[in-house]
Parts: C-alpha cells; sequence; structure tokens
C-alpha cells in the first residue's frame, strides 16, 4: 500500500484545478465543499463547472507553470495525458500534494470515495485497482448508515467535554455511546430533526447508572453472510460474548475485538456447560453493567434455550434484547435446494426435536406420520432408528423418501439422501450438526439444488473432534 490515508484540513487553503470538463468538476465539487480557495485553469469550462463559476477563480487560459505558486493542493484532470503529465511533473518537483486523475498511482494524493452524514465522513479507495469496488462500497455503506448519524455526531461533539468528566474510564465512555446510539428515543428525535431534544436528552442520561443487558444473538446455521445487519451491529458493540461452539470461526471473526469471549458449548473430550451455570454467566456478567452477547446458532428460539434464559435474566431484573437468526431449516434446506412446503408435496411443515428433557414426553407420532407434509428433525441422529421405528409403526410409507443435510450452508455441506426405510443407516453416515428433512419435498433437490459446496470436503479435523 503506497498511499497513507490522511483526513486533511482543506478550508480556506489555495487549489489548483488543471481542467474543465466532468472530471474536473467531480474533484471541484469535492474541494468546493470543504471550502477550499479554489482556481481552474482552462481555455474553457463545460456546462457542469460553468454553473458552479461563482464559487472559484477561473483563469481562461492553458496551464503554465506560475499557476503553480501559493498552491497547497494541484489537479491535472485535463483530457490531455501530455498535460496532465506537465502538471504533475512540475508540482511534484515543487513538493506539493497532487492528483493525476488519469494515473492514481503516480498521484501523491487521491480522491477516495466518501460516505457523508456530515460532520461524519467515511472513505476508502482501493489504490486505483478497483473503481468499481470502491462505487459498490459506496452504495452499500449509503444503504446502511443512519441518515441522522450526522446529527448524532454533532450532538456528541457538545456533549463530549461533559461525558469524559462524568465517566473515568475510556471504556465507560465507549459503553455509554453504544447505549445512547441503541436507544430508540434517541433516535427517533435525531431522525424527527429534533437535535435540541436529542440534546437533552443525552444531558439526562449521563446521570443515569450504567446498567448491564444481555443480548440474545442467532447467528445463522453457518454461512456468515447470512447473519443479520443487527446481529452484526451487537457483535460489534458486545463486551462480553458467550457463544456456542458450533458458531463458525468467520462470525467470531466479525466481533469486536476487544469484546471479553467466552465458550460455554461442546469441546472435544469435554462435556456442555452445564445450563444453570450458562445462566449464572450471563447474570453476572450483566450486573457488572457490562454489555453481553449471548450467540447461539441458528435461531435463539429454535430449540435454543432461549426462552429458558431469558426467564432467569427477567427474574433477575436483567434488561434484555432478541436478535433473531435463520434457524437450520430455512437455511440448510433452502441450500439443499428442498423448500419446505410445496402445493404439490406438502401444505405444512412440522419442526421437532431429536433431544427433550429426561422427563420429556415422546411427541404425537399419529400426527407426524401424516402425509403430504414435510417433518423437520432437529438433533435427530442418535435417534434415528426410535425416529424411523416410530414413523412407520404409525403408518408413514417405508419408502418416503428422506434428507440428511450435514453442516449445512457452508462449504462442507453434504446431502445424503434415501427413503425412511434407510434412515437409521444413512444417519451413520454423516456427523453432526445435521438436520433431517423427511417428505416428498426432499425429491425436488434432484433439479432445485443451486449451491456448490466444496467437491470432496472433509470435515476439518478440529470440526471433527468437536463433533466427536
Amino acid at each position: 500500500m503506497e498511499h497513507l490515508p490522511l483526513f486533511i484540513k482543506i478550508k480556506h487553503r489555495p487549489c489548483l484545478i488543471v481542467g474543465g470538463g466532468g472530471v474536473a468538476a467531480r474533484k471541484a465539487r469535492v474541494l468546493l465543499a470543504r471550502g477550499a480557495r479554489l482556481t481552474i485553469v482552462a481555455p474553457q469550462l463545460g456546462e457542469e463547472l460553468a454553473q458552479l463559476q461563482s464559487q472559484f477563480v477561473w483563469q481562461n487560459d492553458v496551464f503554465e507553470e506560475h499557476y503553480l505558486d501559493e498552491q497547497f493542493l494541484v489537479v491535472a484532470a485535463t483530457d490531455k495525458k501530455e498535460v496532465n503529465a506537465r502538471v504533475y511533473q512540475s508540482a511534484n518537483l515543487r513538493g506539493l500534494l497532487v492528483n493525476k486523475a488519469d494515473d492514481s498511482k503516480r498521484s501523491a494524493v487521491i480522491f477516495p470515495s466518501i460516505v457523508e452524514r456530515f460532520p461524519l465522513q467515511l472513505a476508502f479507495s482501493t489504490g486505483g485497482d478497483a473503481p468499481w469496488l470502491a462505487r459498490l462500497l459506496r452504495a452499500r455503506l449509503n444503504a446502511l448508515l443512519p441518515k441522522h448519524w450526522g446529527d448524532l455526531s454533532r450532538v456528541a461533539g457538545k456533549l463530549r467535554h461533559k461525558v469524559q468528566a462524568s465517566f473515568a474510564s475510556s471504556e465507560q465512555r465507549r459503553r455509554f455511546w453504544a447505549r445512547a446510539q441503541d436507544d430508540a428515543t434517541l433516535n427517533n428525535l435525531l431522525a424527527q430533526g429534533e437535535t435540541a431534544a436529542a440534546e437533552r436528552w443525552l444531558e439526562q442520561a449521563i446521570t443515569k447508572p450504567q446498567l448491564g443487558e444481555v443480548i440474545l444473538v442467532g447467528a445463522g446455521p453457518g454461512d456468515p453472510e447470512l447473519l443479520t445487519v443487527k446481529a452484526l451491529n451487537e457483535l460489534q458493540k458486545a463486551e462480553v460474548v458467550l457463544y456456542d461452539q458450533l458458531v463458525s470461526p468467520e462470525i467470531m471473526a466479525l466481533i469486536r475485538p476487544e469484546a471479553e469471549l467466552i465458550a460455554v458449548g461442546k469441546k472435544a473430550g469435554h462435556h456442555s456447560v452445564p445450563q444453570d451455570r450458562i445462566n449464572e454467566l450471563l447474570v453476572e456478567q450483566a450486573q457488572t453493567g457490562k454489555r453481553v452477547v449471548r450467540l447461539k446458532g441458528g435461531d435463539p428460539f429454535m430449540f435454543g434455550r432461549g426462552a429458558e434464559e431469558l426467564e432467569i435474566l427477567k427474574a433477575a431484573g436483567i434488561a434484555y434484547q432478541v436478535v433473531p437468526g435463520i434457524t437450520a431449516a430455512a437455511g440448510a434446506t433452502a441450500y439443499a435446494g428442498i423448500p419446505l412446503t410445496h402445493r404439490d408435496f406438502a401444505q405444512s411443515a412440522v419442526f421437532i426435536t431429536g433431544h427433550s428433557k429426561v422427563d420429556g414426553k415422546e411427541p404425537n407420532w399419529a400426527s407426524l406420520a401424516q402425509s403430504r407434509q414435510t417433518l423437520v428433525i432437529y438433533m435427530g441422529l442418535m435417534r434415528s432408528a426410535h425416529i424411523q421405528q416410530r414413523l412407520i409403526e404409525h403408518g408413514l410409507s417405508a419408502n418416503t423418501p428422506v434428507a440428511l443435510i450435514e453442516r449445512g450452508t457452508t462449504p462442507e455441506q453434504r446431502v445424503v439422501r434415501g427413503s425412511l426405510q434407510e434412515l437409521a443407516s444413512l444417519a451413520e453416515q454423516v456427523v453432526s450438526p445435521s438436520l433431517m428433512v423427511i417428505g416428498e419435498v426432499t425429491t425436488l433437490a434432484d433439479s432445485l439444488a443451486w449451491f456448490k459446496p466444496q467437491q470432496g470436503a472433509a470435515l476439518p479435523a478440529e470440526a471433527q473432534e468437536q463433533y466427536a
């Protein structure tokens, strides 16, 4: 990387653009918006620059070196390469900041792509290698960045010294601002343009005690791109993360680097952390005033004991939120080309778990053994023989198609298919985490499968130990 990203105060500084066309106009708009004292040298001005003529000095001339006198920044933006080269060479010999519009590789400075919510600015560049990628990133950030964050930045600037005086450590200040930014009342005030009311709200919030909070976050079925935007935001704000072992390394890498990580899932040679201990950890961490994320695979409320954890938090008076995730039944089946419902094959889908509490009752097998429905079973591998037997006993045809989706939505995804009478033997061919799907819809994978996992990819050694 040859260029160092810097923000330079350009207001009132003398800047020169050589050229009068569209490229010059784009550079001029950027400089004028930041208060530059702009001169443009060009024999004629294009329509865009002509509309801005009252905002700069126009020298109706060809480039001569004396126009570089006392300039701070120079832009070579003509449609003639030889002129741009002469401007660049002359400015470079004088030690001036110079941008050569047709050759970013040789420019002393380059104009980055910018996303603005004044005074907030995000600037980025590919160094001239892939301008299309910079434009794509700018479009995405423009869509994601709240429109009122410029007002938030201005209000925060007014109260910065008061916050510094009220909170002794940088961690306390960071926590205050993270929670303020997340507050619905403050965001509504700013979105409505009521900045004075937002400022008063923040002043009052400074004096309130900082209470802990737990956010249950669904990490989805495996593919990190299936993580929701809200889930990503919470991972970036977390101070403590209690995570399940099945959460992918790619998603773990998105967590705020300073956050404390606590593994509470299954590891090789060890039992899972007991649920009672997980509950205690959540309460203990939140009672210290921290923002705690409980990161679960899939969706927290889909066989994830999320409700049990919330009941404990509610009893302890701990504030909480829930961020839904894409559950395996939706994610893994979609990646396998298996629709959960279809007008010709299944008018309903039923989700059950192969695990239950020790004293749990057997499911209603008669209702599960219905035709023209899709049966999705989580964590069912160890009970596959029992499931097979009970469904056939209650009338479901032994020839009913089934599919086992191993490591769904990941590069190691593998789909094993057969009939209900083969379910127990099929289960011996896959490892956890695997999803069991029973019903006619599984036959559609022949024509609808689209995801191309790594052919012949083996389960990583670490994962093989983890799931053993």
